[in-house]
């Protein structure tokens, strides 16, 4: 007898982060955690082999939470996935559309849709995630609430989808990384384009990060993400994350790298993964 592979995820089951786990590996064991340090542990202790963790959405931008906890988990990354995020109407069988007063919801997603809401005319009542929504409304069903909610959370819950896609905003997306506990997990093959994600922080001398990231510059790496964080309460001690297109083996990058740690006191490579083909696919502002 072969066991599901366990994969952490914050939130209740039918979360986005739930739908996230069984799309990227379907077959898998998602095993939910009411808090993000929570399944980090989980990860960390063995409990689950893989975290998936949402660390960015296009519209709200990074999740708080997350980008204070990921440098210090002691874990690394081994992938990436970027889900579109559909929000969907839900109530009780046999509830009808026309009798929904109150919608149950985590406040990010009703603010996302705000303009099916408006037309309806009802009031929010908050909920802590999306698919606690959906569990509430199946918890003490209600003819006059609905829930906004993940597909998968009807599903879960059994309740009925009478609006569907009632988000603002096509291209909303969230992104999430996949973390393991293992120390030295296996790269990509040799022909898979990578990112690279580090942490450093600069020694406490003037124009350290300009000439620390000068070396990316130089050798022509194109850097996607650079994020502060203050260490420990302390203002002069500052953590940066970064990613990076290409593997820390190639020339252009190793050089980089090189100058990076010149000017660096603490640098640290988090992981080295396949990046998501939605890359090279999302849509250019202009």
């Amino acid at each position: 007898m072969t066991t599901a592979l366990r994969i952490a995820f914050q939130g209740d089951p039918g979360a986005n982060s739930d739908e996230a786990c069984r799309t990227y590996f379907p077959g898998c064991q998602p095993v939910p955690h009411a808090a993000f340090d929570e399944a980090f542990e989980a990860v960390k202790s063995g409990d689950c082999a893989l975290g998936m963790i949402p660390v960015e959405n296009s519209i709200v931008g990074r999740v708080a939470d997350v980008h204070h906890l990921l440098p210090s988990s002691g874990l690394k990354i081994i992938g990436e996935y970027f889900k579109p995020i559909h929000f969907h109407l839900m109530v009780n069988p046999g509830t009808r559309l026309a009798d929904v007063r109150t919608v149950i919801s985590m406040p990010f997603a009703a603010s996302q849709c705000r303009r099916a809401l408006r037309a309806l005319g009802v009031t929010i009542e908050p909920a802590g995630d999306t698919a606690a929504s959906a569990k509430a409304l199946a918890a003490y069903p209600d003819p006059a609430k609905a829930a906004i909610a993940p597909a998968l959370a009807a599903d879960i819950y059994g309740l009925e989808i009478v609006m569907r896609d009632i988000e603002d905003e096509a291209h909303n997306t969230t992104r999430f990384l996949v973390m393991t506990a293992d120390r030295d997990p296996a790269p990509p093959a040799p022909d898979i384009a990578c990112v690279t994600s580090f942490t450093f922080r600069v020694r406490n001398i003037p124009a350290a990060l300009y000439k620390a990231m000068g070396g990316f510059a130089t050798n022509g790496v194109n850097m996607t993400k650079l994020e502060s964080y203050m260490e420990n309460g302390v203002f002069a001690a500052t953590l940066f994350y970064a990613e990076v297109d290409g593997r820390p083996e190639e020339p252009a990058l190793t050089r980089a790298f090189e100058e990076l740690s010149f000017f660096s006191d603490h640098f640290e490579v988090l992981g080295v993964y396949a990046a998501d083909p939605f890359r090279g696919n999302a849509p250019v502002e202009r």
